[in-house]
């Protein structure tokens, strides 16, 4: 024998080991994504790094390691808002009582992302390096998914055919415009009424 023999279970444990370290990664990242959300609904995205770091319970030098500059932080929450929108889609139409239902309860999901996270839907028409992708990836990721609920609908009887998915998300999307500036304005009122246009008279 040239050498100690190393037992199996060293190697086994060195990779439960890093994967915990992974998942563990995963969990703080996410912690820090949503305290970075929360921050820009209530002060926007031009907020403190330190008030991020105080919401997420981390130091400044945990966010920058992560993400060194602002826009690396901005477009990183606008991904996961917009990951967390489409993952819901599918969970939505399997759990809700129809699939106008699950439509109804993704739309206001939608609407809140593009309402309530101050800057993020402005990203979207930034020139700047870094945001010309978004506008895609958004489209990637969420277009299929209203895709996916309005046919669910349309099989249904719920919703009319011939209703597009492009066509219904940026409708909302223009109702959605100046929502979060003017109180007398509540657009998911106005996304309510274009709902009930959609559908089919006789499943309402």
């Amino acid at each position: 024998m040239t050498g100690v023999e190393q037992s199996p279970e060293v190697p086994a444990r060195a990779e439960r080991t890093q994967r915990t370290q992974r998942a563990d990664a995963r969990r703080n990242q996410q912690k820090l994504l949503d305290a970075a959300a929360e921050v820009f609904v209530s002060s926007g995205v031009d907020a403190p790094i330190r008030e991020i770091a105080s919401r997420a319970g981390v130091g400044m030098g945990t966010i920058y390691r992560h993400f060194p500059t602002r826009a690396d932080l901005v477009i990183a929450v606008f991904r996961h808002q917009v990951e967390e929108c489409a993952e819901a889609g599918p969970r939505l139409l399997a759990e809700a009582d129809s699939p106008f239902g699950a439509l109804r309860e993704w739309i206001g999901l939608f609407a809140d992302l593009l309402v309530t996270k101050h800057g993020l839907a402005e990203a979207l028409h930034s020139e700047a390096d870094g945001f010309a992708s978004l506008h895609s990836y958004f489209l990637d990721r969420l277009l299929p998914v209203a895709e996916l609920l309005l046919r669910a609908a349309v099989d249904a009887g719920e919703v009319r055919s011939g209703t597009r998915p492009y066509e219904l998300m940026r409708g909302i999307g223009n109702l959605c415009v100046g929502g979060d500036s003017d109180p007398r304005y509540d657009p998911r009122r106005m996304i309510e009424l274009l709902l009930l246009g959609i559908r089919e008279p006789s499943s309402s």
